[in-house]
């Protein structure tokens, strides 16, 4: 498993660092960094567009046209223009990963940290921003994305990832570990 994220690592890097540097270099930045966000969410969205786009049997034209039909109108010609090159370039199946890592490099510019949180249940606002104040102060960030997800299966409490660093306030983890102990207990 390993080997296969050194190898979407070895592909989607390149793509979304030369598009980080033309942003910066284009002074447009802001607005790449707004197309990939629409892009992203609606891939995330939609999970057709998501096969459509990873099936190799689709030819290449097919697939700008799906691009341009859906996108063309969302976003920058020049982010377009950057999305054709993925097609070309029969890279357009790592578009969502493209994306992501886009992102967080362009947020790590600005000193934004992205946090991946799951949490049992939908957070209200007051609590998004409470979890993000305190992620400030935890990362140093000037600035915190949240990307939520909600899984019920975590009980109760959620689960944060910055980076490398991970809270796990969960209920589920805290009986994991409850039960793995009485397990070592009971020998």
């Amino acid at each position: 498993m390993a080997t296969n994220k050194n190898v979407v690592y070895k592909i989607v890097d390149p793509y979304s660092e030369a598009l980080l540097e033309l942003a910066v270099a284009t002074n447009t930045l802001e607005d790449v960094t707004t197309d990939m966000n629409i892009v992203l969410q609606f891939l995330l969205n939609s999970e057709d567009l998501q096969k459509f786009l990873s099936n190799p049997l689709v030819s290449q034209e097919a697939k700008k046209k799906v691009v341009n039909d859906i996108l063309g109108e969302q976003i920058s010609g020049r982010t377009l223009k950057f999305l054709m090159v993925l097609v070309d370039r029969g890279r357009i199946a790592f578009l969502d990963s493209v994306a992501e890592r886009y992102l967080e490099l362009s947020y790590k510019q600005a000193s934004i940290e992205i946090a991946r949180v799951v949490s049992a249940a939908q957070m209200s606002s007051r609590q998004q921003k409470k979890l993000v104040n305190s992620l400030k102060q935890w990362t140093g960030a000037k600035q915190i994305k949240l990307r939520l997800k909600v899984n019920p299966e975590l009980i109760g409490g959620f689960i944060v990832d910055v980076g490398s660093k991970r809270i796990d306030t969960s209920i589920a983890s805290q009986l994991k570990e409850v039960s793995t102990s009485l397990n070592s207990v009971a020998i």
